[in-house]
Order: structure tokens, then C-alpha cells, then sequence
């Protein structure tokens, strides 16, 4: 590795995360750590500032740095483009300022995609172009439950179909969730003696290797930075506005260069009775300013919506059940807010004495193929009543619900889907049909139970997808959602224009279903 500059402090030096010591190379959307020496002294917190200047050509990177405790200083940088590099430490203490070095950036390993953004409006795809379809789940405050719980999450989500993961940066305490946490956030004594201006660097450590381990599973980790689920037992949820901005930078500094953060300011925002939504919004307003990679960014709603329209809100996470029980009410939310939508909360599989916490399988599973064919996306949770009060929302641990599986056949489905993702064909008149017309078409029939279904295709309205034309010939297949299984129907389908509306088969065929719920139908142009 090259150093240039000041060499003559001593105690410092460089290295690449995730990489062997003195390795002169990084792959694209990787990690980059510069890892310095400096003031142990007084209170490193807030009295030390430290950042580096990454450049590339005409392109500069300004990133922050952080202390991690016991003189340890870090500048974490993720590379957005491959190449060589250079870097030049600032910084008020004499000790890290001025340092400066190179690196190159590789190209990125079959397993690195880069973060995650938003595509074609309502959806979204990796920084490299591949497609994501988040198939989320809630696990809150899984990473305060100890190693061997936590291990046994992580060995369950290897095995489940989620690909992204709601979890608290700050301990939770709520009903089957009074334990506390083995360190915590700050410096002091539990449970209210706090210093809010010197961080628990250890506590943010084992958090990010937990950002870490998830990333390792190809999981995309919705980091929520603030939460109600406090009530003042640690003051977490209350803290003063000084403390919440310095603790918003400490965070985004120490996690914002890992690719499989997303930014959640907050879950139930409007539980949170000692803040405003004013802070909130000065919330997404400091992320935007200190997060150099632009990561996504959303919020959580209880009871009232939040303006997703602002600028900095990358998509909507909504809380809201009976939206996704028709997909005609769950499209609504993307014609008013022309993002991406997520029903992240849409209540759980479970039997807890609560009405948000004791859906069937079934009808959980029957939302996620609403929001589905509504063009947006539906987030799982399990609230399973357990003698150690170890529930899957919240702790972690194993999944005990019927859900999962059949979330995994969904999402097989969505990724056979067009790279572009499924969106409405006829909002209006047919909230039954997704895909992407002409091409491919996704019908969802619900609970109702026919013995038959009339092949009809819908005209799509003006500027939804292109139409569908005279003679077009498909395939057919016949999904049961529930019971996992995908029937060909033989023989093709030829359009034929019944009406200004809509087209049918020309020779008047329909395709026999068995008369249960849950069925789905699949519609594949053939193009030759």
C-alpha cells in the first residue's frame, strides 16, 4: 500500500475490511476502512471530528469517520466505482489529520449486486441493474437476545425466503419483550442513567456484525432508527434533539458503508408522544446530508400516515391490514405517492390476545398476493405465543407458521416476473390482473373458489404497459398458491377482440380450476 503525507505519528495505520491485513484492493460496493490512532483523552465523541476525501478522477467522496473507543478512530468508505483511488484524512486532531494513501477497487463477486434502489418508479433493483422484490420480515430486537439465539435467527433466515429484515438499532421493551438487553447504546448505568454524549462503541459493534452476518445471507437489513417501545424505561425514545442529531451522524457514519443498509426513521412514528413530526422530518434531512451513498429511506406509521411525497423518502412503508385485503385498495397508495410501496406491516401470523397479532396463514398469505398483484410488496411477521416468550416479531429464533413456505413459492413467482416487477394492468376495473402487458400477466382470484375461469384480458388504460394485439398467442398455468403447485394448461391461448375493453380466447376456451381458494393464474406471450 502507498502512504504519503505525515508519517510520524505512531499508533496507526490502514486496512481494508473484510480483507487481509495491508491489502491494496477492495471490490466494488465492498468496505474500505481506514482504521487511525489518535486522542483517548477527554471526550473523543464530540470533541474530535475526522473524515477522508476519496477521490477518483473528478469525482470526491467526502466520508465521516467515527471514534470506536480505546484511541480508535474509523473512516468507512464503500467505492461505487472500480478503479484506483486515492484518500486524504481531515480532521481538528493533529494526530489523524492529514493522512493519506491509495487503493483499488475490483470489480464486484458474484454475490455483490450493491445497495439497493429504486427502479423503474414503483420498485426496485440492485446499483449493478439486477432486480430486487423485497419479501420482507420483522425480527425487532433480535440482535439483543445473546449469541446462541441469535445464532439460531441467523440459521433460520438461511433457510426462509425473506430477503430483507426490520430490526431495531435501540432495545425494545413491550409485552413478551421485558428483558434486557445484554449492553446497551450508551455510556452509564441502567436504566436512566445515561450519558448521551460518549456512545457504547462495543454495543454498535456487535450490531453492525450483525448488519454484517445478514448481508452474508443476501438479506437487505432495514435498520429502524428510532422506536415507542420504550415508554421512558430507558429514555431511548426521548432523548433531546442535540442528542438524537449527534446519535443520527454517530450511526449513519459507523453502518452507511455497508451496501445492505436501509434507513427507517422510525417504526409507529406517531407512538413516539415526545417528538414531532418536524423532527422527523430534520431527521431524513440530516441522513440525506451525512449518508454519502444514499442509501434508501423510510418511515413507519401507528395511525397516522407520514407525507411520503417529501424528497427524501425513497418509498412508503406503510402499516395497513385491510389495504392489502383487496388489490384495488393497496394500489391506491402508489397513485398517491408515485413510489414504491411496502406494506411492511399488514399484521402478523400468530395467536396473541391482540388483533394484530393472530392472522391464519392463510389470510397472511392472501394479503401478500394482493399487494403482489397490486405492483407492490407485502412484509411478513409471526407472532406465535411461546412459554419462554420467544416470538419470532420480536426475539428471533425459529418460525413456527404455515406462511413461509408459501412465502418462498411466491417468491418464486416474482423472481420467473419480468425484471421491471409486476404492476396493475386495469386498476380501475380489473384489480385482479398484474404483470406487464402484453407480455406477462399475473391474475389472482383470491377466495373465491370457480370451477372455471373465462379466459379475458383486460385493455390496459393509456400509459399502462402496451396493449394487447390481435392474434397474440400464450401459455397458461394454473397456480395454487396454498398448496405450492403450478399446473400447465395445454395448448395456447389466440387473442381475439371481444370489445374496446378487453380480448378472449378465439376459440371461447377457459381454463378448469378446481373450485378452491386461492388460485392464481399465470399468462406467458409467446413470441414466435
Amino acid at each position: 500500500m502507498k502512504l504519503a503525507g505525515v508519517i510520524g505519528y505512531l499508533g496507526w495505520m490502514l486496512v481494508a475490511m473484510a480483507l487481509p491485513a495491508g491489502a491494496e484492493s477492495v471490490e466494488q460496493w465492498g468496505v474500505y476502512e481506514i482504521k487511525l490512532t489518535g486522542p483517548a483523552t477527554g471526550n473523543p465523541f464530540v470533541e474530535v471530528q475526522v473524515a477522508a476525501e476519496f477521490t477518483q478522477g473528478g469525482t470526491m467522496v467526502r466520508v465521516n469517520g467515527f471514534y470506536d473507543g480505546e484511541g480508535v478512530y474509523r473512516v468507512r468508505f464503500m467505492p461505487e466505482k472500480t478503479g484506483e483511488w486515492t484518500w486524504q484524512t481531515r480532521s481538528n486532531a493533529r494526530e489523524l489529520d492529514g493522512h493519506c494513501g491509495t487503493f483499488t477497487v475490483v470489480p464486484a463477486g458474484p454475490h455483490d449486486h450493491g445497495p439497493v434502489r429504486v427502479a423503474h418508479t414503483y420498485h426496485f433493483a440492485y446499483a449493478d441493474g439486477t432486480p430486487y422484490k423485497p419479501l420482507g420480515t420483522t425480527c425487532y430486537a433480535w440482535t439483543q437476545q445473546g449469541p446462541e439465539l441469535e445464532a439460531a435467527t441467523l440459521a433460520t433466515l438461511a433457510a426462509s425466503p425473506f430477503n430483507k429484515l426490520r430490526m431495531c438499532v435501540f432495545p425494545k421493551r413491550y409485552d413478551w419483550n421485558t428483558n434486557e438487553p445484554p449492553q446497551y447504546p450508551f455510556a452509564g448505568t441502567p436504566t436512566t442513567n445515561w450519558d448521551f454524549t460518549r456512545f457504547n462503541p462495543a454495543y454498535f459493534q456487535h450490531l453492525e456484525q450483525r448488519i454484517l452476518d445478514l448481508q452474508k445471507l443476501g438479506i437487505e437489513a432495514d435498520v429502524i432508527l428510532f422506536h415507542p417501545y420504550d415508554g421512558g424505561h430507558w429514555g431511548f425514545d426521548r432523548m433531546p434533539a442535540a442528542a438524537d442529531d449527534r446519535y443520527l451522524r454517530y450511526v449513519t457514519a459507523r453502518l452507511a458503508a455497508f451496501r445492505n443498509v436501509w434507513w427507517s426513521l422510525a417504526n409507529e412514528y406517531d407512538f413516539m408522544k415526545e417528538k414531532k413530526e418536524s423532527d422527523f422530518v430534520r431527521f431524513g434531512g440530516i441522513l440525506t446530508q451525512e449518508d454519502p451513498y444514499h442509501h434508501l429511506i423510510s418511515i413507519h406509521n401507528g395511525q397516522l400516515m407520514f407525507n411520503h411525497t417529501l424528497p427524501f423518502i425513497t418509498h412508503a412503508s406503510i402499516q395497513n391490514g385491510s389495504a392489502v385485503e383487496d388489490a384495488g385498495r393497496a394500489e391506491l397508495f402508489r397513485d398517491v405517492y408515485r413510489k414504491p410501496v411496502v406494506f411492511d406491516e399488514v399484521k402478523y401470523e400468530g395467536n396473541l390476545p391482540r388483533r394484530w397479532g393472530n392472522l391464519s396463514a392463510e389470510e397472511l398469505v392472501f394479503r401478500f398476493w394482493e399487494g403482489t398483484v397490486a405492483g407492490t410488496y407485502v412484509g411478513h411477521g409471526e407472532t406465535y405465543l411461546s412459554p419462554d416468550n420467544i416470538i419470532w416479531w420480536s426475539k428471533g429464533g425459529a418460525l413456527k407458521g404455515q406462511s413461509p413456505a408459501r412465502l418462498a413459492f411466491l417468491k418464486q413467482v416474482l423472481d420467473d416476473a419480468p425484471a421491471e416487477g409486476i404492476d396493475p394492468i386495469d386498476k380501475w376495473q380489473s384489480p385482479a390482473y398484474g404483470g406487464q402487458a402484453p407480455n406477462y400477466y399475473l391474475i389472482y382470484l383470491g377466495k373465491q373458489t370457480p370451477a372455471s375461469w373465462e379466459f379475458l384480458l383486460p385493455k390496459p388504460p393509456l400509459g399502462a404497459g402496451q396493449p394487447a394485439a390481435e392474434g397474440m398467442q400464450f401459455t397458461a398455468e394454473v397456480l395454487d398458491t396454498w398448496n405450492m403447485t403450478v399446473t400447465p394448461v395445454p395448448g395456447r391461448f389466440v387473442l381475439h377482440k371481444r370489445d374496446n375493453y378487453s380480448y378472449v380466447d378465439r376459440d371461447g376456451r377457459a381454463i378448469e380450476l378446481p373450485g378452491r381458494p386461492y388460485m392464481a393464474i399465470r399468462l406467458k406471450r409467446v413470441n414466435d
